[in-house]
């Protein structure tokens, strides 16, 4: 394919991904390196660590065209991504309450960063995350990325 067809490929592809909901991804069992290219002969940009989601904006082959936390895209193979899914806390100090209730107790905070398993969409915007160490509860999708 010749690099006029592909940009025309990819352009159209991205058109008609934009009425879509965009997909997340999450870094499988190893990191995986996010490259300028969707080639491994292109430039090396970033390692992105196991267990962090990932928007996919591009499919193209076995590459996928990614969004990190921070805004910055990249392309990676698809092979590295797993469906499972997890969000990163975007608040200092959130509370991470027992039912979908802003009034609910807290069963434990999360710092800005901090890595949380989705388990499970609930009503009025909020889905239940489970910590690494065992704590589940409730948060609002405004609250964490990767939903």
């Amino acid at each position: 394919m010749t690099f006029p067809r592909l940009i025309a490929a990819l352009t159209m592809t991205l058109a008609a991904a934009g009425s879509q909901a965009y997909d997340f991804k999450t870094v499988g069992a190893n990191p995986v390196i996010l490259y300028d290219a969707p080639s491994t002969k292109g430039g090396k940009l970033f390692v992105v660590p196991r267990g962090a989601p990932l928007e996919v904006v591009l499919a193209y082959g076995e590459w996928l065209k990614v969004r990190d936390v921070n805004g910055e895209l990249a392309w990676t193979e698809a092979k590295g991504l797993s469906a499972k899914r997890n969000v990163i806390v975007k608040t200092p100090n959130l509370k991470v309450r027992a039912t979908p209730d802003d009034a609910a107790a807290a069963v434990f905070s999360a710092d800005k960063g901090v890595l949380l398993e989705l388990t499970e969409t609930a009503a009025g915007g909020w889905i239940k995350v489970r910590h690494r160490d065992g704590l589940i509860g409730y948060v609002k999708n405004s609250e964490v990325w990767g939903i």
